[in-house]
């Protein structure tokens, strides 16, 4: 089972740490839209960020990929910028991947995709920005 990381802080921040490969579903290449800006934020603080974007070829020279099962290796974090009603089918496709946790950004929630993931074992999080999160759970400890 699954941890739901909205209920868990200590469980998110844990997730955080070990957690080093971050797939962006819905990643933009255009610098104005808040999954370009988190997506920068993940690598300058040490992440390894994949665009998933089948709409766009590249994130500033970085490859988009078109889907979760084409990132090039294990995914520790699916960070969700895409409409709520897509979020089951992503955790479909995470669990599919072997990605380890799910991190739905502000807005997107599905009661039904929680349950799914939990349910296969996976982790998490909905309506809840991953860098807020890490900048909260790190202040002082980051800097940029």
């Amino acid at each position: 089972m699954g941890i739901n990381l909205n209920e868990n802080e200590e469980a998110r921040r844990e997730i955080l740490v070990n957690s080093p490969v971050i797939a962006v579903v819905g990643m933009s290449n255009d610098h104005y839209y808040t999954s370009y800006d988190v997506g920068e934020y993940l690598k300058r603080v040490g992440y390894t960020v994949y665009p998933v974007n089948p709409t766009i070829e590249e994130v500033d020279g970085e490859p988009s990929y078109p889907s979760l099962r084409d990132v090039p290796e294990p995914i520790d974090i699916v960070d969700v910028f895409r409409d709520s009603r897509y979020l089951s089918q992503i955790v479909d496709e995470a669990i599919a991947a072997g990605a380890k946790t799910v991190w739905a950004q502000l807005g997107v929630h599905d009661d039904e995709a929680v349950r799914k993931a939990l349910a296969a074992g996976l982790n998490i999080a909905t309506n809840l920005c991953i860098r807020t999160e890490h900048e909260r759970l790190f202040k002082g400890m980051v800097e940029g």
